[in-house]
């Protein structure tokens, strides 16, 4: 069982445990020591970060215990997640780290890890490399010890590859393009993109001070750039979250398309030029219900998993499929990425729009939703609201309530300490009346 290690990598409050300096450096000499002990020779480790300002410890923490390995640390500085899982493989490096907390506030951070082959670690690998934390690393020798340099062109590297992705040619010349980049790791890379392949570009989020990643911008808050669509006249908005590896698109409109509808347009779209593999999406237990249906109605099957863009990945390299995601914008596209990518995925879906001349509004729009109703509960330390009684009552009178009707899902946050209760439902008098229910017996088991 993992203790450190959530849906994500690391996660938490900066200078509170689990993320504080000294574990980032016993983290650090820990993957070190894990990846380190496979193969002889030189050892290579790509780091890179969003802006926040605790960034800079845990950049210099996870380092220090690196390089005591004698891993050789090769620094980004900002650049996207799936940067770095381009850049781990492409460097040939034995390991690849993040220092993200994705969404959350600037406060929170987090510490995720990538393979040699770019893709994020398994469930396996994280309680290994805990375990040796707890016994602690064995330091290398004196002469043993790694480097540290930092690699000036990440940025551009990264640029190229996503360019790559799109088909020869293709032009955003005429394209009036909001991009929010949430005050994230995307800030520089996404606007150079778009405007180097043509588009006029309205940018939002692009001015980090440590502090404001995520803060009433990005994926998580689109109003903003909702606001900017309309007034600028804009054909679509892209609305990217801290560490750019999910997006939330705004259609001409000003209506907001989350992942499932962009997962929609891009499976239709593979799968009549024959690129879909094993005709099927994979999405996870939080994708909707229409979403679903739709791909059925096309001769398409949806392959659910657990939440979390790492248990998508996992089920598409095992059943062969290239194309999956999740309802909160990761995408991934596995011919070209090896995890969700918010900018890449905003690319196609501008490739599309260029390709049929059809409005963002037609591309974003592929089905109707089931009425769904997500609401969160936290709770404190050393709780389990899902042990109590009263809530698993609350919990199985909702179940019988939508059976036949419609689902309900309630599980714990990985990344943070929240109980997430989701209901869908054709009903929506029934489906709010299920959702609060069982809230309310969450609120009152944890005495809120």
């Amino acid at each position: 069982m993992r203790k450190l290690f959530g849906t994500d990598g690391v996660r938490g409050t900066a200078n509170s445990h689990p993320m504080t300096p000294d574990m980032a450096l016993r983290i650090g000499a820990a993957a070190g020591q894990y990846f380190r002990r496979e193969a002889q020779g030189v050892h290579r480790v790509v780091i890179g970060k969003d802006t926040r300002l605790s960034g800079y410890m845990f950049e210099n923490a996870l380092t220090a215990g690196l390089t005591s390995t004698g891993m050789n640390v090769l620094l980004m500085g900002p650049i996207p997640t799936p940067a770095v899982g381009l850049l781990t493989r492409s460097l040939r490096a034995d390991l690849g780290v993040m220092i993200s907390a994705s969404h959350n506030p600037a406060v929170d951070n987090g510490i995720k890890f990538f393979g040699p082959d770019g893709f994020k670690l398994s469930d396996a690998a994280e309680a290994e490399i805990e375990s040796i934390i707890e016994s602690g690393a064995d330091l290398s020798q004196a002469e043993q010890i790694g480097r540290a340099k930092r690699i000036e062109d990440a940025r551009a590297r990264y640029g190229e590859r996503i360019k790559l992705s799109l088909p020869r040619g293709l032009r955003l010349d005429g394209l009036k393009i909001v991009i929010d980049c949430a005050h994230g790791a995307a800030y520089r890379v996404a606007p150079e993109i778009l405007w180097e392949m043509g588009a006029e570009v309205i940018e939002i989020g692009t001015k980090p001070d440590g502090l404001n990643i995520n803060d009433d911008c990005g994926s998580t808050h689109p109003r903003t750039a909702q606001a900017a669509v309309l007034a600028h006249g804009a054909h679509i908005g892209i609305c990217l979250d801290g560490d750019a590896d999910r997006v939330i698109l705004i259609d001409e409109k000003g209506q907001v398309a989350d992942g499932d509808q962009v997962m929609a347009l891009m499976a239709t779209r593979m799968a009549e030029t024959g690129q879909l593999r094993g005709g099927a999406l994979v999405a996870t237990v939080m994708s909707n219900l229409g979403l679903e249906t739709f791909l059925d109605g096309r001769g398409l099957r949806l392959e659910r998993t657990a939440v979390g863009d790492r248990y998508v990945v996992a089920r598409m390299r095992n059943g062969g499929f290239n194309l999956g995601g999740e309802q909160s914008g990761h995408i991934i596209m596995s011919d070209h990425t090896t995890t969700g990518d918010g900018l890449l995925s905003g690319l196609q879906v501008l490739a599309a729009m260029v390709q049929t001349g059809k409005p963002a509004s037609e591309m974003l729009h592929q089905f109707d939703p089931v009425p769904q109703l997500l609401k969160n509960v936290r709770y404190g330390d050393g709780q389990d609201p899902l042990a109590v009684e009263s809530v698993k009552s609350a919990i199985a009178e909702a179940e019988a309530a939508l059976e036949g009707t419609g689902r309900l899902l309630i599980r714990k946050s990985g990344t943070e300490p929240l109980i997430r209760v989701m209901a869908e439902c054709i009903d929506a008098g029934l489906l709010t009346q299920t959702v609060d229910g069982v809230v309310a017996s969450v609120e009152e088991a944890v005495g809120t």
